[in-house]
């Protein structure tokens, strides 16, 4: 799954219950692919899937989320354009004021498919780029011309207006090129840089020894604080919630003050989201805390959107805090980190456990 952006907000959300303000919900709206990604969550191929919901449905969902509040919708996949409908879907989420964008891999973006996703309102796509160079990317992506393809297809999009970002996993084995990744992004004109830390679910369970260790994991995040005064993109870590630790241990440090400000699509929240601002729909209308949890919370195509939001017991356990176990229970960052529930849940079937790659001891600070 490529993620995107977070909605804005001043403050992480406390406490259980309802209330809980919806700020992004990530749709697997096909897991059909035309790429075979090494570190593929949904472990997507060419299909056809069965039970993939159909247009009505999808308008039905659609309506049912503008119910709860006014999201960013990432239509994500799999690929989304492999959905004959995927403009339909996009045009009404924006018809009813949701903030569509879409998260293509950008090989399969003609100058034609740019056009189609201006004209049906999506605000930005996420394009991945795993590699500085065209072999290494490939070789992830596992499809050759899968990079030079995506280059092709970002120029498109750039041409219509619509504002892209540029995604990148990190593994051991492309850590050294994050900073000419980086480089590349401001070159093409990305508004952002998004990376995300390896969760190994799907086909990433097969390159979990290419996961970085907590000691990398510290330095990669240490180094993209740093970047946040030597670009313009705005940046933003993802199943890396250790980030939004480090932004205050850096700024305390430094004598500065964090701006939670809005930056749009790339506004800081808090860390880890599953559950409580955020949440994944699968291709068969099944609910997760997010696409790395595979935790069923609901199903949308025997209940509300509404009702699962609200009521699930999962939902509602992941947002109360003080439930969290092990260290990230008395970490005095909870709020603002929370750990990566994915990663606990995939080391210890426990989805409320300890974050198992974060290096930081909790200390006897005043809780942030």
């Amino acid at each position: 799954m490529h993620s995107t952006p977070h909605s804005h907000s001043n403050h992480p959300p406390h406490g259980a219950g309802k209330g809980h303000t919806l700020r992004l919900v990530a749709w697997e709206t096909t897991r059909n692919c035309n790429l075979s990604c090494v570190h593929c969550r949904a472990a997507a191929t060419n299909g056809p899937y069965a039970g993939e919901l159909n247009t009505d449905q999808a308008f039905t969902l659609l309506d049912q989320i503008a119910q709860v509040g006014k999201p960013i919708i990432i239509l994500t996949g799999g690929e989304p354009l492999l959905r004959d409908d995927i403009f339909d879907i996009a045009k009404h989420g924006d018809d009813l004021g949701l903030r569509m964008v879409m998260a293509p891999n950008g090989t399969l973006i003609t100058r034609d498919v740019a056009q189609r996703m201006a004209q049906s309102g999506i605000r930005r796509i996420s394009a991945s780029i795993d590699g500085a160079t065209k072999d290494f990317h490939d070789k992830f992506r596992g499809v050759d011309g899968a990079f030079d393809a995506a280059i092709k297809g970002i120029e498109h999009v750039k041409a219509t207006g619509i504002e892209f970002q540029i995604n990148t996993t990190i593994t051991k084995t492309n850590l050294d090129q994050i900073p000419k990744i980086l480089e590349l992004a401001e070159q093409l004109g990305a508004v952002a840089h998004h990376i995300f830390l390896l969760v190994p679910t799907g086909r990433g369970k097969y390159i979990v020894d290419q996961a970085i260790d907590a000691k990398e994991y510290e330095t990669t995040l240490n180094w993209f604080y740093d970047q946040r005064e030597r670009t313009s993109l705005q940046l933003k870590a993802t199943c890396a919630p250790h980030y939004y630790r480090i932004l205050r241990q850096r700024a305390k440090a430094e004598g500065k003050t964090i701006s939670f400000k809005t930056h749009g699509l790339d506004a800081v929240t808090r860390g880890c989201l599953a559950g409580t601002g955020f949440c994944f729909i699968s291709h068969t209308g099944v609910v997760q805390p997010c696409g790395y949890t595979d935790v069923k919370c609901g199903d949308i195509t025997k209940s509300t959107f509404k009702e699962v939001w609200d009521t699930s017991p999962v939902f509602l356990k992941l947002r109360d805090f003080k439930q969290l176990e092990g260290k990230c229970g008395i970490c005095e960052y909870r709020a603002v980190c929370g750990g990566c529930r994915a990663r606990a849940y995939e080391a210890t079937g426990n989805y409320m456990a300890e974050e198992p790659l974060c290096a930081y001891q909790p200390g006897k600070a005043t809780p942030t």
